[in-house]
């Protein structure tokens, strides 16, 4: 089973991916942000720093994603907070030209080479609701993040989602408190593992 949690920047995956990989006991895959060299730079500088942050997302996102699935290290559960495809995403509003064409090609190379996900559960959230909940956590590079970047950035998850031809849950996280509240957690969780099985009838 390979369940992904995907969302825009502070709704809340990390959380939710933890308590799903507890309930099924489940290999938790966190991506890991914070090890990108570049990111403190991008966000004071984006231009100048685009295309060396995807980059270096695309490459470390597909080592860890390709290590799970590896002879000797398989897991017979993952459950990650990150879909490979949101690199593609963030890809197509940070770079331009010569290096979204470059960076495309990388990705049309790299993404075939992974597995597909039983269930992604997309969580989304308004804005505003997205800049309290980054405000809360408090990474220092991310505390000048502007509610019009998260506005372009939920738009593009919007319509990537849209389309997106395989088993798939929406959740507004807005109201959900699934950390602090039991209820929230417990009917979330609920949702997650009615999808999961209706997507497992559907095969």
């Amino acid at each position: 089973m390979y369940i992904v949690v995907e969302g825009p920047i502070g709704v809340g995956k990390t959380s939710l991916a933890g308590r799903l990989a507890a309930r099924y006991g489940a290999e938790l895959n966190l991506e890991v942000v914070e090890e990108n060299p570049f990111l403190a730079n991008f966000y004071s500088s984006p231009e100048a720093y685009a295309f060396q942050v995807q980059a270096f997302f695309l490459l470390s996102r597909f080592k860890q994603l390709s290590a799970l699935w590896q002879p000797g290290l398989y897991h017979d559960s993952v459950v990650s907070d990150y879909l490979f495809d949101k690199d593609f995403i963030f890809a197509s509003m940070n770079l331009k030209d010569a290096e979204f064409a470059l960076y495309e090609d990388l990705y049309a190379h790299l993404s075939p080479r992974l597995p597909t996900p039983d269930l992604v559960v997309y969580l989304r959230a308004d804005p505003e609701e997205l800049l309290r909940r980054i405000g809360k956590r408090g990474r220092p590079f991310e505390q000048d993040m502007q509610a019009a970047y998260l506005a372009e950035l939920t738009r593009r998850y919007d319509e990537y989602f849209r389309t997106y031809p395989h088993p798939l849950l929406t959740i507004h996280a807005a109201g959900l408190d699934f950390v602090g509240r039991a209820e929230d957690e417990q009917a979330v969780l609920e949702r997650v593992h009615a999808a999961l099985t209706a997507g497992r009838a559907a095969d």
